[in-house]
């Protein structure tokens, strides 16, 4: 079981910035990958952006490229997601979530464990 402890939402205008993090205590081996989506009132939750443990590899939506990146710290199962130039249609609830090898990293099927989310409100 991994518990994720996600942490950093909050209300910015747009063209600011925020920083969200996620803790994961209890990683075992077998979590290979972790990533962020995110949910917007009335639609469906969509991929932002993914890491792998081992590598760094880095995966970003069109939507968020340039202006998101992921970053992650094994030494204290954390995974942060810089985010800058926000837009107003970046409001959503943001959630954290860990995967093994196994699936695409762009897709939330391939993620087994998922946080409780964060709020991100960007005001315009």
């Amino acid at each position: 079981q991994v518990h994720l402890v996600e942490s950093g939402g909050g209300l910015v205008q747009t063209g600011g910035s925020l920083r969200l993090s996620c803790v994961a205590p209890g990683r075992t081996v077998g979590t290979y990958k972790m990533a962020w989506f995110r949910q917007a009132p009335g639609k469906e939750r969509e991929f932002v952006a993914a890491i792998t443990w081992v590598g760094g590899v880095a995966y970003y939506a069109d939507s968020v490229k340039g202006r998101f990146t992921i970053s992650r710290d094994g030494a204290k199962n954390t995974v942060t997601l810089q985010m800058n130039s926000l837009k107003p249609e970046d409001t959503a609830v943001y959630y954290c979530a860990a995967g093994t090898i196994y699936g695409m990293p762009k897709v939330a099927d391939a993620y087994n464990f998922w946080g409780q989310g964060t709020q991100v409100t960007v005001s315009s």
